[in-house]
This record gives C-alpha cells, sequence and structure tokens, in this order.
C-alpha cells in the first residue's frame, strides 16, 4: 500500500505538468507577449504534423504509463527510504547532492538514449519522429512521445535517477515537479523576460527551439538540466537571439 509521500511523489508531477502548461496557455491566448515567441503563433498549427487533440491524448497515454511504473517503483523501494527518513532528519545539503546526482543521472541517460534516437534510422522512424512532429514546440506537447520512447526516456530515465540518488520518496515530490516544469519550460516556445530558469540553465526553451529544426535535428540533444554533454561530445550548437522582420524572436544558430 502506498504511502502519502508515494501517491504524491506519483501524482503531484502529473498535475504541476498541466498547471504549468496552463499557465503557458493562458500567455499563448493574448497578443501580450507575441514579441517574445520564437515562433509566429499561426506555425503551430500550420507547420506541426499533429493536431493539439491527438497530443493531448499522447501525454495522457504516457502520463498513464509514467503512473503506473511510479507506483511499482515505489511499491519496491520506497518504503524503506520512507522509513529512513523518518529516523533521520534530511539535512538541506544532503537534499541538494541528491537533487544535483538525480540530474546527473537525468542527464546522461537522456542524453545517450536521445541521441541513439536520432542516430538509429529504425528507432527514429518508429519512435522518436512523433516527438518531432512538433516543429513548433508549445507547452503542453513536452510530453508527446511514442508510448515506448516516453517509457525508456523519461520514466526509466526518472526510475534511475531516483534509485542512484537515494531521496526518499517526500524528496522526490520536489525533484520531479522541477523537472517537470523545466521541462515544460524548455518547450513552451516563448523567451520570457526575467525568466529565472534561462539565468540558472543554459539548456533552455531556445536552446531546444534549435534541436526542433530541421538545421539543429543533429545537435543539441542534451535535456533536460544542463548542456556539459552537447559540448563534451561536439554536438552542441550555439545560437543567438534575433528579432523576426514580423515580430517575435528567432534561435538563429552560429556558424563557426
Amino acid at each position: 500500500m502506498a504511502t502519502s509521500d508515494e501517491l504524491l511523489g506519483t501524482f503531484v508531477p502529473v498535475v504541476v505538468y498541466w498547471l504549468y502548461s496552463g499557465f503557458y496557455v493562458l500567455l499563448d491566448s493574448t497578443s501580450v507577449f507575441d514579441d517574445y515567441r520564437l515562433h509566429p503563433k499561426k506555425d503551430e498549427d500550420v507547420k506541426n504534423l499533429a493536431s493539439k487533440a491527438t497530443v493531448v491524448k499522447g501525454v495522457l497515454v504516457q502520463q498513464v504509463l509514467q503512473i503506473a511504473v511510479s507506483l511499482l517503483l515505489f511499491s519496491v523501494a520506497g518504503s524503506s527510504s520512507s522509513s529512513t527518513e523518518t529516523t533521520t532528519e534530511t539535512s538541506l545539503l544532503t537534499l541538494a547532492r541528491q537533487f544535483l546526482v538525480a540530474m546527473i543521472v537525468l542527464d546522461t541517460w537522456q542524453y545517450f538514449l536521445h541521441r541513439y534516437m536520432h542516430i538509429n534510422k529504425f528507432l527514429y522512424r518508429h519512435l522518436h519522429s512523433k516527438h518531432h512532429r512538433l516543429v513548433v514546440p508549445y507547452a503542453y506537447g513536452a510530453l508527446y512521445n511514442h508510448p515506448l520512447e516516453g517509457l525508456l526516456m523519461d520514466t526509466i530515465g526518472g526510475a534511475l535517477s531516483f534509485l542512484l540518488s537515494g531521496m526518499s520518496p517526500r524528496a522526490s515530490i520536489f525533484f520531479f515537479s522541477f523537472a517537470t516544469i523545466k521541462t515544460v519550460d524548455d518547450h513552451c516556445g516563448l523567451w520570457l523576460p526575467g525568466n529565472i530558469l534561462h539565468f540558472l540553465f543554459d539548456n533552455n526553451s531556445a536552446y531546444h527551439d534549435v534541436h526542433h529544426q530541421l538545421y539543429g535535428n543533429k545537435y543539441n540533444f542534451s535535456q533536460p538540466f544542463f548542456v556539459a554533454w552537447d559540448k563534451i561530445l561536439g554536438t552542441h550548437m550555439p545560437y543567438s537571439l534575433e528579432k523576426r522582420k514580423e515580430g517575435g524572436l528567432e534561435a538563429r544558430p552560429i556558424k563557426d
């Protein structure tokens, strides 16, 4: 029987996904932020190859799988973690270390699997190309993937980061909620002034937008936090943010 922390660790990130995406939908419904769009609003319907209804259904399917695996994981590993937490107060330093380890594990898993899904033509055609139907990313399309890809890249990657970092189910509520916010933000299609995530991470909405374009398809594989693996392994594509004549911004690659 799952404890309350385990249930929260399972369901809170899902709720956060739709709440944070909903925040961007509200911003998107006005013209106030048009100057900060990385693509013209109309391109979401013109260039993307999946309807928004299809995207919502795809994300929900992935989240059902995510919930099932999370409950299974917590039932196997969660009870021992939670019992340890009840006897020893976790220090902020320990939490910071666990979060950093989890971030590195998740980044490493996703970088190499993501890159391999681009290199392997079969995997790209039958799995990863589904995510790239969104040439113009938007917030609630962040988890629009083939269900098997979502299971391999996001759900198993998250499970590994949880297990290898040694965090408790209670700590996982905050870590996976943060990872969810970061992933949604990277796909939001906006470069908002004052966005603290853009100050903290080079991996951001513009960086990931480059990857979704044809010219950047073999670059900027890193997600969701750091860009270290791209820089180490030569798949980093720098960019500059330029104003479009018709309004808004564009992430343009910087040629060496």
